[in-house]
């Protein structure tokens, strides 16, 4: 077609000849796709539109600047806004509401409701869910406790737990998030990361969320080995407090674009709820119910991981459909976190000899 479109190969395809193709042959693209081309062609004062980004539109990708020109106001979409869309099955009824709790443009929101096609599912939050939820009902039912306030040996023994006395042991910096200390505690982090990371994830991809949702973990261990030396750690709330945060911080960056309901009180009520963990966190750290043999886990891996997410993740979320490798910020951070692990792995090797703390012994 290219000859057809741009006899004069100068890489911009006349109003006229697109008009032409739009009417004399039958392309498969959705409405939405038409109703963005349009509005792309009518702003054009040339009357030309690219023909690589119409390429990119019929295979459903979309270049950087074709999102700018869409997004920068001065390009108008003819059909209703997607909410006003009616007769849609249930499938496509969760994807509108997904894209409306996620994407704070209605450009936006209509490009990924016409080109999701549930491929590839959004797994990695499930898995995790349900991986964590299979080794709590083992310990669970090996303890015969399933609200722990004191942290028995037996469920500190476990090689899932990170110990400072184990801190050799690099696989336990990331594998405490799969052990709980409590229906409660279990409850509360899969709730949020589902109901949180499952429609991030669906919009996002795989690859970004298990990003944000690891290096909320990793920082959340490596930020109690240094300010809370003797402390363990246990709970995916590092990981979790990445993707609340980030979800909050993009909501409150696009207030005036998001459009799901009731977001002033979804925001209360998430902030309140985090802040209770986090003080529930704090009291057993210092103020445990019951004498234990042993420092309880830290309260740190919360903390943390809301930095991750509010650094990290808010620019993940915020380049929706945009590659972070071109985006300056973007290695900003990644030299940041990469500096503060090469930092965080200097200080486990030697600062606990040098300032000569005292670990309580691994059980």
């Amino acid at each position: 077609l290219c000859p057809q479109l741009d006899p004069e190969n100068t890489g911009f395809i006349p109003v006229e000849n697109f008009t032409s193709l739009v009417e004399h042959h039958e392309l498969q693209l959705d409405p939405s796709k038409l109703d963005m081309l349009f509005a792309l062609v009518q702003c054009n004062e040339d009357g030309q539109v690219c023909y690589q980004e119409l390429i990119e539109l019929m295979s459903s990708k979309r270049s950087s600047s074709f999102r700018r020109a869409i997004a920068n106001g001065r390009r108008t979409l003819q059909r209703e806004i997607l909410l006003d869309e009616t007769g849609l099955g249930l499938y496509k009824r969760f994807v509108r509401y997904v894209a409306y709790e996620i994407l704070p443009c209605e450009t936006d929101r209509r490009w990924y409701f016409h080109q999701n096609r549930l491929c590839p599912p959004p797994v990695f939050i499930a898995v995790v869910t349900i991986i964590q939820i299979i080794v709590f009902m083992c310990y669970g039912i090996m303890l015969n406790k399933w609200v722990l306030q004191t942290y028995p040996a037996d469920f500190m023994k476990s090689p899932l737990v990170y110990h400072p006395g184990h801190r050799a042991q690099v696989w336990r910096f990331f594998s405490y998030m799969f052990m709980h200390v409590g229906l409660e505690q279990l409850g509360f982090n899969a709730l949020l990361q589902l109901m949180i990371g499952v429609p991030l994830e669906m919009v996002h991809g795989i690859v970004r969320i298990s990003l944000l949702y690891m290096a909320g973990v990793l920082a959340g261990s490596l930020t109690v080995s240094i300010t809370d030396m003797r402390a363990p750690v246990v709970g995916g709330s590092g990981g979790v407090y990445a993707l609340c945060s980030a979800h909050l911080a993009n909501v409150v960056m696009n207030w005036a674009g998001m459009r799901c309901p009731y977001k002033l009180l979804r925001m209360i009520l998430a902030l309140v709820c985090m802040s209770s963990e986090v003080g529930r966190a704090v009291w057993l750290r210092f103020s445990p119910p019951l004498p234990s043999s042993g420092p309880q886990p830290s309260f740190m891996a919360h903390l943390s991981g809301a930095v991750v997410g509010i650094s990290m993740g808010l620019l993940i979320l915020r380049s929706y459909e945009e590659s972070l490798q071109k985006q300056c910020s973007w290695w900003v951070i990644v030299f940041s976190f990469i500096t503060f692990l090469l930092f965080a792995i200097f200080w486990n090797i030697f600062a606990y000899e040098l300032l000569g703390v005292q670990i309580p012994p691994p059980p």
